[in-house]
């Protein structure tokens, strides 16, 4: 199974230019406001203040995912959105035969979601932990995932 969540966050470079003009333009409303007779007061701040806390999460979530369980090996690769055809600045890419999964886990949380991946380790010292972010992963893919990694298991348990 080959997958990945580019169409879902084709829309993120949008929102970061939308949320980026809010904070310019109230950045400029408030100096306005700050030169004129009216006392200035934090609550104008607020909506720089909330653009930023949306700005940090769109960096934060804004990934790309691909996962491709063809062959006999799993590909996972993560990479950021915002300056990724230009550099692979937050790329993260995991490639492991299937007969090493030992485990997953899919964390859900209201506005994030990751994939915990447990590999195992060639030393004794037990198993490898990857992280990845999913949340741009529409409620299929995260099915269609969860039941191609379950497979694997599976075969992987019968096999031992």
């Amino acid at each position: 199974m080959k997958f990945n969540n580019r169409k879902e966050t084709g829309i993120i470079p949008s929102i970061y230019i939308i949320v980026v003009a809010v904070f310019i333009t109230n950045a400029f409303a408030s100096v306005e406001i700050k030169y004129d007779d009216v006392p200035f007061n934090y609550s104008s701040l607020i909506p720089n203040g909330i653009a930023i806390l949306v700005a940090i999460y769109i960096f934060i979530v804004g990934k790309t995912f691909e996962f491709d369980s063809d062959g006999e090996t799993i590909n996972f690769k993560s990479n950021g959105v915002l300056v990724s055809q230009f550099m692979h600045y937050r790329e993260q890419r995991t490639e492991v035969p299937k007969s090493k999964l030992k485990n997953f886990k899919i964390e859900n949380y209201f506005f994030y979601k990751r994939l915990h991946i447990y590999i195992h380790s060639r030393n004794s010292r037990g198993y490898r932990h990857y992280k990845y972010n999913i949340t741009f992963l529409t409620g299929k893919k995260i099915k269609a995932l969860e039941m191609s990694l379950a497979k694997i298991l599976e075969k992987n348990k019968a096999r031992a």
